[in-house]
């Protein structure tokens, strides 16, 4: 039998530290180790930077919790907040309420004199002149109704309140289907979703009015984007989710359907055999010829959307490793590349034209992670660990030499997805049911220099908590794993070069699958819990 050979929290093994003095790392998710306190001290900076972002709005007699005042930057946070937050509700409920008669939602809420209400029609704000506030939809945008959607799946997993569920099916369902149908939205002819032309997911065109103009007009340069079509091919699988859990199984059906009809057309006009393009564009003809090789933030996105399978996931992964080679950047996690000479008043590398972002970052580790490069996913963690250790935070966003550009957006954005890169990649827990009574677990701690280590996550509002215990010997490995799940499906990272002669479950000698991922080697196993299991790892 493998026995744990510390008990951890603990102050010093063998010398060395093994956290702070009184564990401020600890809390959902962290990290305890035998080695050293990096980790866990990286997680609690990512933490901290998403708190200093939490605010409070005051809106028609309302109060609302925002992690910044957009729903977008709100949901791609609840990623990593979830975790800890216990307000998760109020911001995401009022963009549901608040829902336009033809299912599109409002994004952001802000000063009336702050004029983001000036860049669109009448049809796109609605006014609150007693909180001197405005809640506005930036017309040109194409991510919004996806983004409730997952938002909704992040409240859900916490709560699993079915009649919450139910209430407001109807309207993200609306949503989506709006998205599907509208003239400013859908393109017919590629069966697939469109925006003004603009980077990747940004709210801006190249055109010279476009700080004060965000509408869509007759003769707005319209462009498709892969990333606003992989966002709603997740949607709909939630959608599919959403009515599996309260029964509707031919409604679930019918949108894994639709998703499936999406996706056929996504790769039919975005997939350029390597990566997704950056740019279709439909009346126009774009700012340069680069568009079929421009390798934009969205493309990591697509992956852990589940868009695309294992070989077209490592396909997109090689693309950055291969750039990194040959970049002058410091780092691959572009915002864009190659960037546009010029995009508006952005010149190449200035802001989201070339610079480098910690949210690509985030989302290229956890797909590295999940694809069979779990190496490269370590490797972007540690180099990101390094930045945090330079400047004591992070930023939004990168010059190409490392130095900060701090203006321009919330660095809560990337710490989210950083975090969740540590979490579901990393320390693989997944919760694919509600307050984790259904998990998919998949560690790849033997990529880390760690041999003995704890880690915890879990939903701090509910009190639900995984407890992962790992240690790694000559002998093989073991992981304790403590959690509210009445079914675990396993899928373990084998070490390098090793391979299992023997599986204990729970002490009993078990039958047991292994797979290939690349040229990583998984072992996998189904099991039931009843608060705790065991496994053991004999090479």
């Amino acid at each position: 039998m493998i026995e744990f050979q510390h008990k951890l929290p603990a102050m010093k093994i063998n010398g060395v530290r093994c956290g702070t003095y009184n564990n401020r790392e600890l809390g959902f998710p962290s990290i305890l180790t035998t080695t050293d306190p990096k980790l866990g001290l990286f997680l609690h900076q990512m933490r901290s930077n998403i708190f200093n972002d939490r605010s409070l709005v005051f809106i028609d007699g309302k109060i609302l919790m925002t992690d910044k005042n957009w729903i977008r930057d709100h949901v791609h946070v609840m990623k990593a907040m979830r975790h800890w937050e216990y307000d998760l509700s109020s911001f995401l409920n009022f963009i549901i309420e608040t829902q336009r008669e033809d299912g599109q939602f409002y994004e952001l809420i802000k000063q009336v004199d702050d004029k983001h209400w000036s860049f669109v029609n009448e049809d796109c704000y609605v006014m609150y002149p007693e909180d001197n506030l405005a809640l506005v939809r930036l017309e040109l945008e194409a991510d919004i109704e996806y983004i409730v959607v997952e938002g909704a799946v992040y409240l859900y997993k916490t709560t699993g309140d079915d009649e919450w569920l139910k209430a407001v099916l109807p309207k993200l369902e609306k949503g989506i289907n709006y998205m599907m149908s509208d003239e400013k939205r859908f393109d017919k002819e590629h069966g697939l979703i469109k925006r003004p032309f603009t980077i990747d997911t940004w709210d801006f065109t190249y055109l010279p009015d476009a700080s004060v103009n965000r509408r869509i007009c007759p003769d707005s340069p319209m462009s498709i984007m892969h990333g606003d079509n992989s966002g709603v091919y997740q949607a709909m699988h939630q959608l599919a989710w959403f009515n599996r859990r309260l029964g509707n199984e031919e409604k679930a059906r019918e949108w894994e359907a639709r998703a499936a009809v999406l996706k056929e057309n996504i790769f039919k006009h975005l997939w350029n055999g390597k990566f997704f393009i950056h740019q279709l564009h439909l009346n126009h003809s774009g700012i340069d010829d680069l568009e079929k090789n421009r390798l934009s933030l969205s493309n990591t996105y697509d992956i852990n959307r589940g868009l695309t399978d294992v070989e077209q996931s490592r396909s997109i992964i090689n693309e950055y490793v291969n750039r990194r080679k040959s970049t002058d950047c410091f780092a691959e996690w572009f915002s864009i590349d190659p960037p546009y000479k010029k995009f508006y008043r952005y010149e190449s590398g200035r802001y989201v034209n070339g610079a480098i972002s910690p949210f690509t970052a985030g989302e290229l580790a956890k797909a590295a992670f999940n694809n069979g490069y779990e190496e490269y996913g370590w490797d972007i963690i540690q180099r990101f660990i390094k930045l945090v250790e330079r400047d004591g935070t992070t930023y939004f966003l990168y010059d190409t030499d490392g130095t900060p550009q701090p203006d321009g957006g919330p660095s809560a954005w990337g710490a989210a997805a950083l975090i969740s890169a540590v979490d579901e990649g990393l320390a693989g827990i997944n919760d694919v049911g509600v307050n984790y009574d259904e998990i998919f677990f998949a560690p790849k701690f033997p990529v880390t220099h760690y041999t003995e280590l704890r880690y915890l996550t879990g939903y701090e509002v509910t009190k639900a908590m995984v407890d992962v215990r790992y240690i790694l010997t000559d002998e093989g490995m073991r992981y304790d794993v403590y959690s509210p799940a009445k079914k675990i499906q396993s899928h373990i990272l084998l070490p390098k070069g090793k391979c299992c002669s023997k599986l204990l479950l729970n002490g009993n000698e078990v039958a047991f699958d292994t797979e290939s991922v690349g040229s990583s080697q998984y072992l996998n196993v189904e099991c039931t819990s009843n608060g705790k299991v065991t496994l053991e790892i004999l090479f």
